[in-house]
């Protein structure tokens, strides 16, 4: 027997924000090593894609929410097409000869420090969002079931911690492993871990205005009960 697909109205909004964070992510902080003093913890080193990077864990908790494991898997595997095309043209853009001068001489060796590195950055994101992303919509999933739907701030709280645990373990070590000391590897990875985990203790009123807010609107409120919880496949 068919079964008609619902029409939402706002989650292609929220996959096509989703992936542009996820590509901001990547391609405008995740390669920058930056520094902040800290009260009582004194320099703390951090990855500049932090400002991005919460942001996609954020969406990922509405969607599955909102719409269930399906729609929020299908949204990860658009991010993941989006990351290898840009790092393919990257890598084809850098190859083309440049131009003679002074200027594009200078413009191609930014492009080579900037995006040289960006089909292995792309390449770790990919393999660590995509364990860690799957790993949030999981137990978010599995434990909105159990819980009968309360206590949202525990589960997003609880799945992100679970999640960002394995993307920043993953990602900096693919990412950076052999380019970065050793020593910074892990302790941007860890800080990452932190300031992510604590983004989702800060941004729990606004998880709740947009879950609350598009709960009404689309009229849904999904338990993912007999959900297919393979992570290899879109089909909603």
């Amino acid at each position: 027997m068919s079964t008609t697909r619902r029409h939402y109205r706002y989650y292609d909004l929220l996959l096509t924000a989703f992936v542009v964070v996820l590509l901001c992510s990547n391609f405008i902080g995740a390669g920058k090593a930056a520094v902040i003093d800290l009260p009582y913890f004194g320099t703390c080193v951090f990855g500049g894609g932090i400002l991005f990077f919460p942001i996609a864990y954020f969406f990922g908790d509405v969607l599955t929410e909102v719409y269930g494991y399906a729609y929020d898997r299908r949204a990860v595997w658009a991010g993941f097409a989006a990351l290898a095309f840009a790092a393919i043209m990257a890598q084809i853009v850098i190859s083309l000869p440049a131009a003679p001068g002074a200027y594009m001489a200078n413009y191609q060796h930014g492009l080579e420090t900037v995006f040289g590195n960006s089909w292995r950055i792309a390449l770790a994101s990919m393999i660590s969002f995509w364990c860690g992303s799957f790993m949030n919509s999981f137990v978010l999933a599995k434990f909105k079931i159990l819980t009968h739907g309360r206590f949202l701030w525990m589960r997003t709280i609880g799945s992100t911690a679970m999640g960002e645990l394995i993307d920043s373990s993953l990602f900096y070590m693919l990412a950076f492993y052999g380019i970065w000391p050793n020593q910074e590897v892990i302790q941007v990875a860890a800080a990452q871990y932190v300031l992510k985990t604590s983004w989702e203790v800060l941004a729990t009123p606004l998880t709740y205005f947009l879950v609350n807010f598009l709960k009404r609107k689309e009229n849904e409120d999904y338990y993912d009960i007999d959900t297919n919880f393979t992570p290899f496949r879109v089909k909603v």
